[in-house]
């Protein structure tokens, strides 16, 4: 039988979970009361994470020192309907307001979906294509760990047992810059993306430039290839061919029900072509 205890802060809860190995932190429970009816997890204690109030920022999306901050309990819906996020990182907005459906993303947070690390979900490829650093404490120590050190494997970080997502940290953009998130469902809309993509450049006077692609859901964690990107040229249809040309031949697609490889592998190739184009347009596809 699974016991349920509410954490009165932060310290005590990751305190209640380093005590009992069999001990897992809930706050919205999407993925996790999943896993629980699935009797694919059976936890001796939950502990609840949601009246916590001892954490800076815990609920908050601020801007400041170059940085815009998103606090682990913000939900997804808050995200993509925030006047900040929307402003100064909008292809995660964006993301925030496609995954699942509204009763799912009014429960999910911030700091759940990075924890969860699954690799066919919206935004563990955002964060990567905006250079997320993740923020993460035990109650005693807090650290911040780059996206790319974070994200290991599938369902795998380097978040210890007993630690919390607190927030997350994007860079400010620089001026002029544009970004892109298209999202692919090969079954239902409510399901788990077949392919996501973001992209991001700088266009300036003369062109686009630092194009950047993050292709999602077709391996263990977020992926980009950065020779291909190197190698593109010209304006962004003819930089949109070439590293969607190279995306599809570089990447290595899992089989699994929402596709199998070469599917995932011309899903890629069309979906890359988009987002770059749609860089130009000042738009982000479905």
């Amino acid at each position: 039988m699974t016991n349920y205890v509410q954490a009165a802060g932060l310290a005590e809860a990751c305190q209640l979970v380093s005590a009992d190995p069999d001990a897992k932190f809930i706050s919205g429970g999407t993925a996790l009361v999943l896993l629980l009816r699935q009797r694919l997890l059976a936890p001796a204690v939950l502990v609840g994470l949601r009246t916590i109030v001892d954490v800076p920022g815990w609920r908050d999306i601020t801007v400041g020192d170059g940085w815009l901050r998103v606090g682990g309990a913000v939900t997804l819906s808050e995200i993509a309907a925030s006047p900040v996020a929307r402003r100064h990182a909008p292809s995660l907005a964006r993301a925030a307001g496609l995954v699942g459906n509204l009763r799912v993303r009014n429960v999910a947070t911030m700091g759940g979906a990075v924890a969860e690390a699954d690799y066919a979900a919206d935004i563990p490829a955002v964060l990567v294509s905006l250079g997320a650093v993740i923020e993460a404490s035990d109650g005693d120590s807090a650290r911040g760990v780059p996206i790319g050190d974070f994200l290991l494997d599938y369902f795998a970080t380097d978040l210890a047992p007993h630690e919390v997502v607190t927030g997350v940290r994007l860079p400010l953009a620089p001026a002029g810059t544009v970004t892109s998130y298209i999202k692919f469902n090969s079954r239902s809309a409510e399901d788990r993306p077949c392919v996501v993509v973001a992209a991001s450049a700088v266009l300036t006077g003369e062109g686009a430039r630092s194009l950047d692609v993050v292709v999602g859901a077709i391996g263990p964690t977020p992926q980009r290839w950065p020779d291909v990107l190197a190698a593109a040229g010209g304006g962004l249809e003819e930089a949109a061919v070439t590293v969607a040309d190279g995306y599809a031949a570089a990447c290595d697609p899992l089989d699994d029900i929402r596709g199998s490889a070469w599917y995932r592998r011309e899903m890629v190739r069309t979906l890359v072509r988009r987002a770059v184009v749609a860089l130009g347009e000042g738009s982000g596809h479905d």
